[in-house]
């Protein structure tokens, strides 16, 4: 953890000027941006569930204290105040410029070469239930027995991306990570990994339509800087034929 706040330490710092443009000079003063995006990576470093256990955490962790830059007697933020705020830095693609300050660092350090990848996929469950996964015309619905959590009988109904949508989430997708495993409304999450120190250098997440992963494999590939070969070591999931026909999806 020493080691992780020291490269987080430098890549904040080179973020500063960006933090500066993004929040008012006047009103109450807000989360400060480099302790959201601490608390954020120790919320995925530590696999905690939801925002509110994170407050939790910090409340009476002292790790996550020194690691967030909180003192002992600072109080903890709200909750809901951390999710909204968690939003915007989101949506002002602040979480993609952190990534590209530590690949950088990775970079000036040696560590990542422009030659020798992998590309690997995996289903990323969606916050939308079972239940909210209905009929896209409206048909064939019983009234619900209870409005706020009904009971849905399941069995013996054919149920598919083409005639179904979530109602809480209407991207996600019905899919499922192999045979014999149940199916999940999900997204297809891709990482593209530096094959020699075995760093993540790329991310995306899209819907869970069967040929993501060979199109967004193409799609990280080309992302890479320089006119070098590069060489592509897909999974079982990617063969070489669906790699050339996402080639000419793509272009």
């Amino acid at each position: 953890m020493r080691a992780i706040r020291a490269m987080v330490d430098l890549a904040l710092h080179h973020m500063g000027p960006q933090f500066e443009t993004m929040y008012a000079k006047v009103g109450r003063p807000s989360i400060p941006p480099e302790k959201l995006l601490r608390a954020l990576l120790l919320q995925v470093l530590y696999t905690v569930r939801s925002e509110r256990m994170l407050m939790e955490q910090l409340d009476y962790n002292l790790l996550f204290r020194w690691f967030v830059r909180l003192n002992l007697d600072d109080p903890v933020w709200d909750a809901t105040v951390f999710t909204k705020n968690r939003e915007r830095l989101l949506a002002a693609e602040v979480a993609r410029t952190f990534f590209a300050e530590v690949l950088s660092q990775a970079r000036i350090r040696g560590l990542l070469s422009t030659e020798h990848f992998t590309v690997d996929g995996t289903l990323i469950e969606a916050w939308a239930s079972h239940k909210s996964f209905k009929r896209k015309d409206g048909g064939g619905e019983r009234p619900p027995d209870d409005p706020g959590n009904p009971t849905i009988d399941f069995h013996g109904e054919q149920r598919s991306n083409a005639t179904h949508q979530s109602t809480t989430d209407p991207e996600a997708r019905l899919a499922r990570k192999g045979p014999g495993k149940e199916a999940k409304l999900s997204y297809a999450g891709h990482v593209l990994m530096e094959n020699r120190n075995d760093i993540a250098v790329n991310g995306q997440v899209t819907p869970a339509d069967g040929r993501a992963e060979p199109q967004a494999a193409i799609a990280m590939v080309e992302q890479i800087p320089g006119q070098q070969r590069v060489t592509l070591g897909p999974t079982k999931a990617i063969t070489a034929k669906s790699l050339c026909r996402s080639c000419v999806i793509t272009g």
